[in-house]
């Protein structure tokens, strides 16, 4: 017998809240309610748990639209070596983007973080979006962005083809197979001609 929720659809209302480590309470709080603005507005102070959970604060910044940006501080804890920021785009990877409606507001939040004193890491046009990035006090990677246009039907399909691509070559198993981007666009493109000489 199948599960209730497997039967109905059951939407998703967007993104909660965003939660990672922090070791530096005061900093992480000035940087975000008073640098970036966000309003502190719920913490959850509690014992630890059965299992060698420290105790903790875990406090959340509004970000906007619903959404919270939240952070653990383990009280009496130092950072494990494991989760020291690296300069490496693997690490930068895992990231909080922020979304602003004009690109003139890309600009405004551009003037506000220099003049709090935030250097930011790299500003650029990537297809549909037009970014600014710069990091916390505890080298987490934030994004604030701006989409230029709608997503369409055609992002979408273009999308499930880039992937799919992406997918059949990975399940080849071999190194050989999956070197580059050049050889996903070939076997995207293969698919796209095999469709237009079937049209």
């Amino acid at each position: 017998m199948s599960h209730p929720l497997t039967q109905r659809s059951t939407p998703i209302h967007g993104v909660h809240h965003t939660a990672r480590p922090t070791w530096k309470l005061r900093e992480t709080v000035e940087f975000y309610r008073d640098k970036l603005g966000l309003p502190l507005v719920h913490a959850i102070s509690a014992r630890g748990w059965p299992d060698g959970h420290p105790d903790f604060l875990h406090f959340f910044f509004d970000s906007g639209n619903g959404s919270t940006i939240a952070f653990f501080y383990y009280i009496g804890t130092q950072r494990p070596d494991y989760l020291e920021p690296v300069q490496s785009h693997f690490y930068t990877a895992t990231h909080t983007a922020w979304q602003v409606e004009k690109l003139e507001d890309l600009e405004v939040w551009r003037q506000r973080l220099l003049a709090k004193g935030v250097p930011l890491r790299y500003e650029t046009r990537h297809e549909i979006i037009e970014s600014l990035y710069f990091t916390d006090p505890n080298g987490y990677p934030l994004e604030i962005t701006c989409q230029l246009r709608p997503m369409q039907t055609i992002d979408a399909e273009d999308a499930e083809r880039t992937i799919r691509a992406g997918i059949e070559l990975e399940d080849l198993g071999n190194a050989g197979a999956f070197r580059c981007i050049d050889d996903v666009w070939r076997r995207k493109g293969a698919e796209l001609s095999e469709l237009t000489q079937e049209a």
